[in-house]
């Protein structure tokens, strides 16, 4: 990933699992980013500590993605850290999931899922879009690329109306819902956001070795590092012809 250069990224959900592996990752590169935004509720956790005692690049910010003001204190945080710069890269990474079935799907749970997976992407996205606008207006390319401003939802293939796929597994009703309905944001926000110079992208990690994908009872396939090191050589190869897509880990388009 020698070509890309992330000045700027901020990661939701950055306390455990994809989250933290993204973040770890970054601050690994030949080229680390000059800021790297971790975003969890708990910002006096021992694995955020331990991270930004090792790298001043790291800011550890405090976020609950479901309540709109926490949103707002974070963009204002980030906002002030970058000295009138722009963000460059927005990952909306934090998600819940439930083992709901049709038949035991409750209107509280699916609230609270939709809430987590599909509304606080879209919230952060429009508390950031200021910082975004801001890092595509300052950056010398022409085109579209994660570089430069972008958005990254991360999705999932239950997602997909078309595959379905671990149905027979685990229903994941409202999981599969929420991440469909992420999807048709991620393809707004491509159309939105597209005359701002905004990349927006929807992305597939795989099946992970994380709490959420242990939850089916069997083991993933993935590991977090070899998630993370996928995503992040996609994410710097992404252009303009890409925004609006939903692709996985390597690369590979996805069925909506």
């Amino acid at each position: 990933m020698a070509g890309v250069c992330f000045r700027s990224v901020l990661v939701t959900g950055a306390n455990r699992g994809i989250g933290l592996g993204l973040v770890q990752h970054l601050l690994a590169l030949p080229n680390p980013p000059e800021w790297v935004f971790a975003t969890c509720r708990d910002p006096k956790g021992q694995r955020a500590q331990k991270l930004a005692s090792k790298h001043p690049n790291l800011v550890i910010v405090p976020l609950e993605v479901t309540d709109p003001a926490s949103i707002k204190a974070a963009a204002a945080s980030v906002g002030e850290r970058l000295k009138g710069s722009g963000l460059n890269l927005l990952i909306n990474n934090a998600g819940v999931l439930n083992a709901n079935t049709l038949e035991t799907e409750t209107l509280k749970d699916m609230l609270h899922v939709y809430t987590t997976n599909t509304i606080a992407p879209l919230l952060l996205s429009q508390a950031f879009l200021p910082l975004l606008k801001k890092a595509a207006q300052e950056s010398p390319d022409s085109g579209m690329s994660c570089s430069k401003a972008a958005i990254v939802n991360i999705s999932s293939i239950g997602g997909s109306i078309s595959s379905l796929t671990g149905w027979d597994v685990m229903e994941l009703v409202s999981y599969r819902c929420s991440k469909a309905a992420q999807n048709m944001l991620t393809r707004c926000q491509s159309m939105g956001y597209r005359e701002h110079g905004i990349l927006c992208v929807a992305l597939h990690p795989g099946w992970v070795q994380t709490d959420m994908g242990n939850a089916a009872g069997y083991t993933p396939p993935l590991t977090v590092d070899a998630s993370v090191g996928g995503m992040l050589k996609v994410l710097s190869n992404l252009s303009e012809k890409d925004s609006g897509a939903f692709l996985d880990w390597e690369g590979n388009v996805v069925a909506w």
